[in-house]
């Protein structure tokens, strides 16, 4: 199982070099057509599109990195008022319902983009990209989130997490 755990993390870092390397080469684009529209007066064709596609797919591929790296905003204001039963509890049907969300809009996702691949949808600009290109950001970002909560999921039964980031050896028997 540590196998499993250490390539479902694996996977969640490459996630977050890919998603930090959609964000800069977006910034980089949109320098670019700043420039072409502005200084050399000249129309863009592809840019917003790639720019567009570039931050959605930032946002799905990057989130089983957030998720990993607990990077994401937390209200634990309930949890702390919780004893440790009861911070295990709330993390545990937490962590379920967000793993349902997750394998369920994969699956929703997965059939959207294969809907795209079937019908070659091409989007409307003049760039005319085959949207299951982009559209792919969604069902492996969402795959691999699914993932890394079944890993979460699997430490904090086990013991090897903490609820809700909580220190120290686990008091009593949960």
């Amino acid at each position: 199982m540590d196998v499993l755990i250490r390539a479902v993390r694996g996977v969640s870092l490459v996630c977050g070099i890919v998603a930090a390397a959609l964000t800069a080469t977006a910034v980089v684009v949109v320098c670019q057509m700043v420039f072409v529209r502005y200084v050399l007066n000249q129309n863009t064709i592809w840019q917003t599109d790639f720019v567009t596609f570039s931050l959605v797919g930032a946002t799905f591929v990057g989130a089983p990195y957030v998720l990993m790296t607990r990077g994401h905003v937390a209200v634990d204001v309930v949890p702390l008022m919780l004893g440790e039963r009861g911070r295990f509890r709330l993390a545990v049907v937490a962590t379920v319902l967000s793993l349902a969300f997750a394998a369920v809009a994969t699956w929703l996702t997965g059939l959207f983009w294969l809907e795209a691949w079937e019908n070659r949808w091409v989007s409307e600009s003049m760039w005319r990209v085959r949207l299951w290109i982009p559209y792919a950001a969604m069902p492996i970002g969402l795959g691999v989130l699914t993932l890394q909560y079944l890993v979460d999921l699997y430490e904090l039964v086990t013991g090897r997490a903490r609820p809700f980031g909580a220190e120290g050896p686990l008091e009593g028997g949960i």
